[in-house]
């Protein structure tokens, strides 16, 4: 909102107005509101939370120190999900569709997370939402988020021209007030596409059309449908990654931080010509705005980790950790990096893994020996190493230490291929 007004003052001079043109002005106000959001009012949400007796109802697994946790506010999501939205309303052009998707994405998730929630503390169901009816959810949203980046006009990508169909006068571009020359897109069409980045690929772009060209699928129905589906399952799998997650004060928010930086730093590249060119790596007009979104994410994720890390004064719960997963999944979805995802959100792939590992081994035992083994200690990974005698706060450190290697060579990945 605040950008359409400095927009619109902008044709009478006024000063500074002109500033709300920039990326990164309008990043680092997201990211300052998202912040002052989260600390300050977050003490307020806590003293709620607390009055109301929102707490969270804790089982006893046996890991040290865990039923001192009882009774922490819990919902706290509510409050990542203030912080993120607020400054996108006030920031950023509204009718971007990458930005409508993203705003879609993290209000339906956050009823979802939210439903869960509520089950748990005021219907004493310690279950919560049914896992089915979480996944029709999940489904759902990768349907819609699917649909619109298929056939959406406004999602479009451009690949660089050959230098021999580029002409002296297609490779001007002002940059930041500054007349910059370069080979990169100018007067290319912008067209439809499925196309997504592969890392450490020379010619690193990867088109869906693929998998399914062999089937003679002329009117691309197949690979709508295929595509479709690859993103119900990326944003089912992060979303429940993240959830998984969420086991440990603060690792939750702080992973998520981290993979939001590298999120972000993805998204302005692919957004500018000039790095894009110099990146060799597509270029998707309109998507710079997420980057607003992300600085957000970023301030929220921080500014909650603030209140939540060891010991922690609040507790996410699901409505902030099914929110933080979907919003990263469906980020790197739109901006052609969900191959990316094993590398960029490695924590949540390993602790997924745990699980699946743990409940497969358990039940090849159970039916190979009569009595089921469990391959880990404990699943999800972080509480295997609660169970070996590590101490939350030092397992949480580390994993964040892990996360943060893993953004670098994320980042890494759009030169070393």
């Amino acid at each position: 909102m605040l950008y359409y007004l400095f927009d619109w003052l902008a044709g009478f001079d006024f000063p500074g107005a002109r500033l709300f043109q920039y990326i990164s002005f309008r990043a680092a106000l997201a990211i300052i509101t998202s912040l002052f959001i989260s600390i300050i009012i977050g003490k307020k949400v806590i003293y709620v939370l607390r009055n109301k007796q929102i707490g969270e109802d804790i089982r006893d697994l046996g890991l040290a120190g865990q039923m001192e946790k009882k009774g922490t506010p819990t919902m706290g999501g509510l409050l990542i999900i203030a912080s993120i939205l607020v400054p996108v309303l006030l920031l950023t052009k509204l009718h971007n569709i990458y930005i409508i998707l993203m705003i879609f994405t993290t209000v339906w998730l956050g009823l979802l997370g939210f439903a869960d929630d509520y089950i748990k503390v005021y219907k004493k169901n310690k279950e919560g939402l049914a896992g089915k009816k979480k996944l029709i959810g999940q489904v759902i949203l990768g349907i819609i988020i699917g649909m619109v980046m298929a056939f959406h006009p406004d999602v479009v990508i451009k690949e660089k021209m050959k230098k021999s169909e580029i002409t002296s006068t297609d490779a001007i571009f002002t940059f930041d007030n500054a007349t910059k020359t370069t080979t990169a897109f100018t007067d290319s069409p912008a067209e439809h596409s499925t196309k997504t980045t592969i890392p450490f690929i020379k010619n690193n772009e990867f088109d869906y059309t693929w998998l399914t060209h062999w089937l003679g699928d002329e009117s691309g129905i197949l690979t709508t449908i295929v595509y479709i589906l690859i993103i119900i399952f990326i944003i089912a799998a992060v979303s429940n990654g993240a959830n998984l997650t969420d086991g440990l004060d603060g690792l939750a928010a702080g992973i998520s931080s981290i993979i939001a930086v590298g999120i972000a730093v993805l998204a302005y590249v692919s957004g500018n010509a000039i790095f894009a060119d110099y990146l060799n790596i597509m270029y998707i007009p309109n998507i710079s705005e997420v980057v607003i979104f992300t600085a957000a994410l970023i301030g929220a994720c921080i500014g909650f980790y603030w209140w939540n890390c060891y010991p922690a004064q609040i507790f996410m719960g699901d409505t902030g950790s099914l929110t933080l997963g979907g919003m990263i999944a469906v980020l790197c979805i739109i901006i052609r990096k969900e191959l990316l995802i094993p590398i960029l959100c490695g924590i949540f792939v390993v602790q997924s893994l745990s699980v699946i590992i743990q409940v497969c081994y358990f039940k090849y035992t159970k039916k190979k020996y009569g009595e089921g083994k469990r391959y880990l200690l404990m699943a999800p990974l972080h509480h295997h190493y609660q169970k070996k005698g590590f101490h939350e706060a030092k397992i949480v450190q580390r994993f964040i230490i892990v996360g943060i290697m893993l953004a670098v060579l994320t980042v890494v990945t759009l030169k070393v291929r």
